[in-house]
């Protein structure tokens, strides 16, 4: 894992940049979103995909490609977390006391 981290720090930057802009801009663009099925779905698939990292199961270089992926994936994660708080700080801020 470090050696994820090191060799590809700016692709992990990059990543939690576009988070933190994909973040920023969601707060002003509400969509329906995702049925709790659908939700549970994605969540059983990562988790899934983190277990199978863990325990090694994939080898290789497809093993790599996933440890990646999901390092990116988290990066994008945390970024969209912290875009889309900055951004509620923000406009919460800007609206007049009622």
């Amino acid at each position: 894992m470090p050696y994820l981290v090191s060799f590809h720090i700016g692709w992990l930057i990059g990543s939690a940049l576009l988070g933190f802009c994909m973040g920023w801009i969601s707060v002003v663009q509400r969509g329906n979103g995702t049925s709790k099925v659908t939700a549970r779905c994605l969540a059983v698939l990562v988790a899934a995909l983190v277990a199978a990292s863990f325990a090694h199961v994939i080898p290789g270089r497809f093993g790599y490609w996933l440890d990646l992926g999901l390092v990116l994936f988290a990066c994008y994660l945390v970024g969209c977390t912290i875009g889309a708080w900055l951004r509620y700080w923000v406009v919460s801020r800007s609206q007049p006391a009622a």
